[in-house]
């Protein structure tokens, strides 16, 4: 762990890193910038809920007031739900404005890979990582995600790449930084709404045990990024393919329009995919989240036994 007085690690989270016992890492972009309120404070409590019955330690993770804090409190969280979009979404680049200024942020998939790597925490749930925005060739939209996972040792589990993305150009660009990519219990890369996009994976896991073995190797190799394991959503709110991929491209033409391009281009394609849904496209993203939950609490727990 690297001490840092802007680093504020929870009693309670700090206990289990010293006794070695499995932690896992939660964004919190998901509940400012994710949904609305009260679903997503209610979304954010019940992921912790699932971290603890499969019996690992949440460690929500925010920057409040300019401290990078791990492990939230109830309060907290629903504060973040409160403000909502007003907190400002945080990746690399924006922590150490919001630090010097002592500002909120929520945090992306790639601050929150810093911030658990700060404290020690090795695994992270998420929900689908950032990726190659569609038309990458002209705009140069990659997310700092990608650069993060080549960066930082921390194993993210998620339900792949959401499907806004160009997701063949994501899986290229992970390839070329070196972070391996494994399918739990598949071969094709899950595309977030959906269990499969066509993208075939060269490496796959068939359990919590044999994930978690692979991320030790790598740790015991000197490798100094990331991993990911793409854990596809339940057959059961798993999205119609054509469907979804109809009102995806039909959210980014709406985009085009508006001129909305940069960080603020994910939360409004979600926003209007729930809207043209009717709201599945939201409890899809719900349902995934728990999923990938249940998952990482089981590879964390198999990593803490190594």
């Amino acid at each position: 762990m690297l001490k840092n007085d802007l680093l504020v690690v929870s009693q309670e989270v700090q206990e289990a890193l010293n006794a070695k016992k499995a932690v896992v890492a939660l964004e919190s972009t998901i509940i400012s910038h994710g949904m609305p309120y009260p679903k997503n404070v209610a979304t954010a409590l019940e992921v912790e809920k699932i971290v603890r019955s499969a019996g690992a330690v949440p460690a929500t993770i925010a920057i409040l007031g300019g401290k990078l804090k791990v492990g939230l409190s109830n309060e907290e969280i629903d504060s973040l739900g409160k403000k909502g979009l007003s907190v400002a979404k945080a990746s690399r680049r924006d922590i150490p404005y919001l630090a010097a200024n002592k500002q909120d942020g929520a945090t992306t998939v790639a601050a929150t890979m810093i911030i658990a790597g700060m404290a020690g925490i090795r695994v992270f749930c998420t929900g689908g990582i950032g990726g190659v925005h569609r038309g990458a060739q002209q705009t140069m939209d990659i997310s700092a995600d990608l650069e993060e996972l080549s960066k930082t040792p921390v194993m993210v589990v998620c339900a792949g790449a959401k499907s806004i993305l160009d997701i063949g150009l994501t899986l290229e660009y992970l390839e070329t930084k070196g972070v391996p990519v494994y399918g739990y219990q598949t071969y094709d890369m899950p595309a977030f709404f959906t269990r499969k996009s066509g993208f075939q994976l060269t490496q796959s896991v068939d359990s919590a045990k044999q994930a978690a073995a692979n991320f030790h190797a790598q740790i015991q190799l000197g490798y100094q990024g990331g991993g990911i394991i793409a854990n596809p959503i339940p057959e059961e709110q798993s999205m119609e393919e054509d469907y979804i991929n109809g009102k995806i491209s039909e959210a980014l033409k709406q985009a085009e329009v508006q001129g909305i391009a940069g960080k603020e281009l994910t939360p409004f394609l979600l926003d209007a995919l729930d809207k043209a849904t009717e709201g599945k496209s939201l409890e899809a993203n719900i349902g995934l989240v728990y999923n990938n939950a249940k998952i990482a609490s089981q590879i964390a727990i198999e990593l803490s036994l190594i």
